[in-house]
């Protein structure tokens, strides 16, 4: 079997470790990179750069405000879920989270990775407000959540469920969003891993870059 290592952030690979085979390696990069694309492209192509020995390098992300966009291995084949965000990663597919953002703009998504992670607004805001008080707090909240109107949780039959939906629910209600649970799905995060890398994946042969059209090819038939 070729060599296969999956990099991705702590919310993926927490999705990800109970389904990878014991062949299959994994590397967990730091979730705060988001922040700034060109600094997760940095720790991407670093990565890649340290994992050349393997056949194939998985990366647990999407297209991610860009950051994918220029990433190149000398000898492996690089693979990238043909989607936006690791949001369509939860909800199975491209299409599904794309239907929901015509359907509802304005939601801010949460999972379990997100919540145990503890890289939320919400959690930032219990942050700012135990180092500068509860309306610097508030005024940063409002101003991040200016745009939104529902929050969601995507449910995708994780155990502990209850306390995930506690956290959701009281977090909508502080804020004024509306609250809704819709079903996620762990089809394409099961064929990150297990293939196949069919039209729903960016395959990338070793020495070119992965480019924006790449992601162009829409695997929802749009």
């Amino acid at each position: 079997m070729s060599r296969v290592k999956v990099l991705g952030c702590a919310t993926i690979v927490e999705a990800l470790r109970p389904r990878l085979p014991a062949e299959v390696t994994c590397e967990t990069l730091d979730f705060g990179l988001h922040v700034q694309p060109s600094n997760l492209r940095t720790a991407l192509q670093q990565a890649i750069d340290a994992s050349e020995h393997h056949d194939v390098i998985v990366l647990g992300y999407g297209l991610c405000s860009m950051a994918v966009i220029g990433l190149v291995s000398r000898s492996s084949t690089l693979v990238v879920p043909r989607v936006d965000d690791c949001i369509g990663l939860f909800l199975g597919s491209r299409r599904a989270y794309r239907e929901q953002a015509r359907n509802q703009p304005g939601t801010y998504y949460l999972t379990k990775g997100w919540i145990d992670v503890g890289d939320t607004p919400f959690a930032e805001y219990e942050r700012v407000a135990a180092k500068h008080g509860p309306e610097r707090a508030r005024r940063v909240m409002d101003a991040y959540l200016r745009h939104y109107t529902r929050l969601v949780l995507i449910n995708t039959g994780e155990e502990d469920r209850d306390q995930y939906q506690a956290y959701a629910r009281r977090s909508a209600a502080r804020f004024g969003l509306s609250y809704e649970e819709i079903s996620g799905s762990t089809a394409l995060v099961e064929k990150l891993i297990h293939g196949p890398w069919d039209e729903e994946f960016v395959v990338v042969p070793p020495g070119r870059a992965i480019d924006y059209g790449d992601f162009t090819t829409e695997a929802d038939g749009k």
